[in-house]
């Protein structure tokens, strides 16, 4: 037997809008019952809601900021109930290229260079991690080195080649900062390539990192339409993401029954009207899209 709730709304038609009692004249106080019952099942697990530090310097300027300004900034960003309380902290992995507002730098500038210390990302994981340990982290390339293709623009000719650069970045975010790694992007609203995808899938199982998810392929929805008929591609990913859906999804993507997320999404403007608009946006993302982060 499902639960039952009832809810109770209330509507007071031709009130004032302020603290006073109703004018005269105001009609009644009506009222309606709501029936919320999950005997038909649950809905999708919501999954947070997160922020991108990606796109080639987008938050460049915080690391330098003054105290106590800086620390206030990061508390209103990742402290749990407080300010935006994020559950969820995307990062690029840089790769030396521009990739939008500037360029964030590679941990490996050709194949057998190694510096986990360079750019700022790993402050920020730490910085979030340190408000809270909860939240959950994701890295994804906007960009990589050319050494990647060998010479050419295209990091899917050689698969082993970019998963073996991209686990590496996964092995070192433990190694060096501590910081555990919760899900990995492809390659930031470029194509995708199904076979790099499972191996990438096949380099992470290897060495014990099952716990870590694919997000694919953080553009629009096709990477759904290959993995309703590949069972294999399907198993490798574990989040559908997709950018700027407009509170909608696809059919093939809820056949995929993988969590689907707005994996990177925005709102109007920088004050209180653009802050409703976001909350509007996160809510029929849900209802509209059955998106759940």
């Amino acid at each position: 037997m499902g639960n039952v709730v009832l809810l109770w709304g209330a509507i007071l038609l031709g009130c004032s809008c302020g603290l006073g009692p109703p004018r005269v004249g105001a009609a009644p106080l009506l009222t309606a019952t709501y029936v919320l019952d999950d005997a038909d099942g649950l809905g999708r697990q919501f999954d947070g809601i997160g922020a991108v530090s990606g796109g080639g310097a987008t938050s460049r300027l915080l690391v330098n900021y003054q105290e106590p300004y800086r620390s206030q900034i990061l508390d209103y960003l990742f402290r749990p109930n407080f300010g935006a309380s994020l559950h969820i902290l995307k990062v690029e992995i840089g790769g030396d290229g521009q990739s939008t507002d500037g360029t964030e730098p590679s941990h490996m500038h050709y194949e057998n260079d190694e510096n986990y210390f360079r750019g700022y990302e790993w402050w920020l994981m730490k910085e979030a991690k340190k408000r809270n340990p909860d939240i959950k982290l994701i890295g994804l390339p906007w960009t990589f080195p050319r050494w990647i293709g060998k010479g050419e623009n295209w990091p899917y000719d050689y698969p082993d080649v970019t998963a073996y650069y991209i686990v590496s970045w996964i092995l070192g975010a433990k190694q060096y900062h501590d910081l555990d790694i919760d899900y990995i992007g492809i390659w930031n609203e470029r194509a995708f390539s199904s076979k790099y995808i499972k191996v990438l899938r096949h380099s992470l199982d290897r060495l014990g990192l099952m716990n870590i998810g694919i997000i694919a392929a953080d553009g629009d929805w096709n990477v759904s339409k290959e993995m309703i008929v590949d069972p294999y591609l399907n198993d490798a990913i574990e989040v559908v993401g997709a950018h700027y859906p407009g509170t909608k999804t696809v059919q093939n993507a809820i056949l995929t029954e993988k969590k689907l997320w707005s994996s990177e999404d925005y709102s109007t403007f920088n004050d209180e009207v653009g802050a409703g608009c976001w909350a509007r946006i996160l809510n029929q993302n849900y209802v509209n899209g059955n998106m759940t982060s």
